[in-house]
């Protein structure tokens, strides 16, 4: 199994920006797909961003040009640079990595964009 454990949330005003990190607890090099999923207050968990070894990222269109996903193999980390945040992207992030056939889920961090 993987252990992933984001941080990096906090509180940040209207237009911030924040930089959260999901680090594995065994190397990522071989996990080809990794995303960052979201869950604000009475609404079900959506999904954010996913980057794939040596592809493109993929982005849901809520954060498209306003979100970055990368990954540090080197470091077994992920990454979610949040730029432009606005209060509707008030949330608890989660990041989700595939390994031995089903999906391991980090704790979560909050996210609060208040002003």
């Amino acid at each position: 199994q993987v252990q992933l454990v984001e941080s990096g949330g906090g509180l940040v005003q209207p237009g911030g920006s924040l930089r959260l990190s999901c680090a594995a607890s065994r190397s990522i090099l071989s996990i080809s797909v990794m995303g960052w999923y979201r869950q604000a207050p009475g609404k079900q968990r959506e999904f954010v961003a996913q980057i794939i070894n040596g592809g493109i990222p993929g982005y849901a269109d809520s954060v498209k040009g306003r979100f970055t996903i990368s990954r540090d193999n080197a470091k077994n980390t992920m990454y979610l640079q949040m730029n432009s945040l606005q209060p509707e992207d008030t949330a608890v992030y989660y990041c989700k990595a595939p390994w031995g056939g089903r999906d391991f889920w980090g704790q979560g961090t909050q996210v609060t964009v208040s002003s």
